[in-house]
């Protein structure tokens, strides 16, 4: 079977996160078919493994098997412009390049190293994984132990080329404000006493960073970001009640409820609901303590202290949640993996860009986990063809990128030493 095949019997069937079966068991199908080992664990992770020259590191490959959309048909046609030669849709839905790129290259690599194609090709494992878009459940109910590669490629990266040796870890911070005193906006509104949570939580979102919070120059890339992605406070229940009852989704929800959210009361809770990205344990760390500082002097100040020098309670109170969603990706010292990356990538004439990445994937999770020899897996992120507008119904690859990619890929297993 060629790569592009592959691919577009992939991408053709729909597999929203959690509803990945129907391709699983198409993997399954193709890769059992020609020989090669596969087999699933509990949480419907499927496995392949190829054996090879073992006296080469063994190496995993990873992708996942979830796409953005839900399961109504994909209908893909190719489109030449003079950009070149895509694959997408008919604008209807994603086409799932993100990341069935990376599961139909694997696979391919798999059929040629079982053919002979790629000799002195050493051990290959894969993982494909569900549920990479939503939640990561997949990766996380991966049986890590019973993988033996230590050095692992994540197909999963936009851009062909790139090699992201490590990525930002993301943590989400919710600062809740509750205040004692609510009551009435007409008729209570006079005593001071009763502040509204809507109004005083501004006094801490005003003083907390937004955006990059440290940058490195040379590298040209972000570091440590912090965004505010959501406020909600005050009478919204009613209003929120209405917009689920009367079926209101997305911009138009968003709309409802702001609009009709209850303006007669003094609000007595509000939430501020932040991500904080950062590749960087101590800035992060950093970051977190300044926000615990403006937090603290807004818990001061609010607060009141009697004759005898006890607080009473307090018209105000600020606490703050913490949330680790993924941990940091950090660069390993082992250099294998890019020495590798560079030779291979002079082979074949291909412009590499080794570089750390200010987001999520599967590398974070492989990066802190062990193999069956309890060594810890060293993962990278690796683009193997230029994927554009991921995640929206514009989605395409360009397809003589993904060919060059897989190219890659092949010289990339015979450069390992």
């Amino acid at each position: 079977m060629e790569l592009i095949d592959i691919f577009k019997e992939l991408v053709r069937i729909p597999s929203p996160s959690m509803m990945e079966d129907k391709v699983a068991v198409k993997i399954m199908e193709i890769l059992s078919n020609a020989g090669i080992e596969t087999w699933q664990d509990a949480y419907n992770n499927v496995y392949a493994r190829f054996l090879g020259n073992n006296n080469k590191p063994s190496l995993l490959l990873s992708a996942h098997m979830d796409v953005v959309g839900d399961d109504t048909p994909v209908n893909i046609i190719e489109n030449t412009t003079a950009k070149g030669v895509f694959i997408e849709t008919d604008k209807k839905r994603t086409l799932g390049a993100d990341d069935k790129a990376g599961v139909a290259a694997i696979i391919k690599l798999l059929l040629d190293a079982k053919e002979g194609k790629l000799p002195g090709c050493p051990t290959l494992e894969a993982v494909f994984t569900r549920d990479e878009e939503n939640s990561m459940t997949g990766i996380e109910n991966v049986e890590f132990d019973k993988l033996n590669s230590e050095y692992a490629l994540v197909l999963d990266s936009d851009k062909l080329g790139n090699f992201e040796i490590a990525g930002a870890g993301y943590t989400k911070l919710t600062i809740s404000v509750k205040t004692p005193f609510g009551g009435h906006s007409g008729l209570d509104i006079a005593d001071s006493k009763r502040l509204n949570a809507a109004k005083v939580i501004s006094e801490i979102i005003s003083k907390i960073p937004q955006g990059v919070y440290k940058y490195d120059e040379n590298d040209e890339s972000t570091v440590t970001s912090i965004n505010l992605g959501s406020i909600i406070a005050g009478g919204v229940e009613n209003a929120l009640y209405q917009a689920v009852k009367n079926n209101l989704k997305g911009q138009d929800a968003v709309e409802f409820v702001s609009k009709n959210s209850m303006s007669n009361i003094i609000n007595t809770i509000a939430y501020a609901h932040y991500s904080i990205r950062s590749s960087d344990i101590k800035a992060q760390k950093e970051l977190i303590e300044e926000i615990e500082n403006i937090v603290n002097e807004f818990n001061h100040r609010y607060g009141e202290i009697d004759e005898n020098g006890f607080k009473s309670p307090a018209l105000a109170i600020a606490k703050i949640e913490l949330e680790e969603h993924l941990p940091i990706f950090e660069k390993s010292d082992d250099e294998f993996l890019i020495n590798t990356a560079k030779r291979a990538s002079e082979n074949v004439n291909l412009s590499l860009k080794i570089s750390s990445f200010h987001a999520g994937a599967e590398t974070h999770i492989y990066a802190n986990r062990k193999n069956a020899f309890n060594k810890t897996f060293k993962p990278v992120l690796l683009g193997i063809a230029d994927v554009y507008n991921m995640h929206s119904s514009d989605e395409k690859i360009n397809i003589e990128s993904y060919k060059k990619g897989y190219e890659y890929l092949c010289e990339f297993v015979k450069e390992i030493q």
